[in-house]
């Protein structure tokens, strides 16, 4: 063998190892980000929410301007559907390592009668400690839920906590630009829910 043709050879061999990097590391981040949430077509504003915070200050999704914003209406004393949908978005923002410092998750209540600002900043911080809680007058829920298309509604029930909400179980994501963004399904899971979130802080 010859000392061009192995020149040849190991040119050869690098070409096939460049081509197999960029297959596996480069060409994937260039392939347009496919969410598993239903991105909202709007250039709007998301609806304004101010209501009562942490400390019984008021606070606005508009004082997260810098951050993609990550609203969910529960209430404390849901049994399932909403520690299981915390705790998830928890774990999702771990799961994004650095990233998760740029997304804030919201709470808003739909049980304002139980709700106070007080149980909800504990309840937050049982699944992470930036999350934070919102309440306010039911009049001021009932027009957040409406403009926002989530459901909610008292049913009597046998359990100690004397009545349940049935309610809206998706996630609501507001982008860096304060416009509504993407609507994520109770069922996605934690990596998807972290991938599409990633893909929004950029």
């Amino acid at each position: 063998m010859t000392s061009r043709t192995k020149a040849f050879i190991t040119i050869g061999v690098g070409m096939i190892v460049i081509l197999l990097v960029a297959w596996q590391f480069i060409l994937p981040r260039l392939q347009p980000h496919v969410f598993y949430g239903q991105v909202i077509q709007s250039t709007s504003p998301a609806p304004t929410i101010e209501l009562d915070g942490p400390g019984g200050e008021r606070v606005a999704i508009s004082d997260f301007e810098d951050k993609v914003v990550v609203l969910y209406f529960g209430y404390t004393f849901c049994p399932d559907v909403c520690p299981i949908s915390l705790a998830k978005l928890a774990r999702a923002r771990e799961m994004m390592g650095d990233k998760g410092d740029d997304v804030q998750v919201i709470m808003v209540s739909v049980d304002p009668a139980r709700d106070t600002w007080q149980v909800l900043e504990e309840y937050a911080a049982h699944f992470d400690e930036t999350f934070i809680g919102l309440t306010g007058d039911p009049a001021d829920i009932d027009r957040i839920a409406t403009v926002y298309g989530v459901y909610y509604e008292a049913e009597e029930s046998t359990s100690s906590a004397g009545y349940l909400v049935n309610h809206t179980s998706t996630v609501m994501v507001v982008d860096r630009n304060g416009e509504l963004k993407l609507v994520i399904p109770y069922e996605a899971t934690d990596e998807q829910v972290a991938a599409d979130l990633s893909y929004l802080v950029g």
